[in-house]
């Protein structure tokens, strides 16, 4: 069994997502336990969304079926994606007609190895879905989608502190407002070498949360 990590550390200085880390208790104060503390958003880095992060009264993490996210996967390998290329139902078509329903659908972008997730070009400069690309995703029905790049090009624009309306985040109107769990930040992607998977993305367990972060990995047997 080989066990690959696919989740983006959780580091500070990060463009996009404050993170504070602290010491509560410490072996050079003589503390008798080492104790670390983290604050940070939800929907950073690696992390798994709830319907609830855009559906208000939508259902949240508590109630969330495991089995929507762990389970058998279909990669899809647009590694040969452009800088702001536009994913299209014609390429999905072409990449991944072995996803089958009740799978997760995991990307293989490899966007990060274009440029760095810490820097502004890995937003700004990103491919995205196309909203009939999200249309061709929601008619087969997978169980969660996966995601290695900044799939809404809404996204781009937060780092603005432009929040554009729901129809623009497609992927989020389009399949998490239809209960399709988003999984999303993945690295490490180049990693899959097969069309199939074993994924397991667990987010942390928070009652009535509307995301979570997650440490999501690949089991290849």
């Amino acid at each position: 069994m080989q066990v690959l990590d696919l989740s983006m550390p959780i580091e500070t200085g990060h463009i996009r997502w404050p993170v504070e880390r602290g010491v509560k208790g410490s072996f050079t104060n003589n503390d008798l336990f080492e104790v670390s503390w983290l604050h940070t958003t939800c929907h950073g880095f690696t992390h798994v969304d709830a319907p609830s992060h855009m559906v208000p009264g939508g259902q949240t993490l508590s109630d969330l079926d495991l089995g929507k996210v762990v389970g058998h996967a279909a990669v899809i390998d647009i590694s040969d994606i452009k800088p702001e290329q536009a994913v299209t139902p014609e390429l999905l078509q072409k990449r991944g007609d072995h996803l089958a329903v009740g799978d997760i659908l995991v990307f293989k972008s490899c966007w990060y190895n274009q440029e760095d997730y810490r820097t502004e070009n890995y937003w700004r400069k990103a491919p995205y879905l196309s909203r009939t690309a999200c249309e061709w995703i929601l008619a087969r029905q997978p169980s969660a989608v996966a995601f290695d790049f900044p799939q809404d090009w809404s996204i781009r624009r937060l780092l603005d502190g432009v929040v554009l309306p729901i129809e623009e985040h497609v992927s989020h109107d389009v399949l998490l407002r239809n209960n399709i769990t988003l999984i999303e930040y993945l690295i490490n992607t180049q990693e899959l070498n097969s069309d199939r998977t074993f994924l397991c993305a667990q987010p942390l367990s928070l009652p009535s949360a509307d995301g979570a972060p997650a440490r999501v990995v690949a089991i290849d047997f």
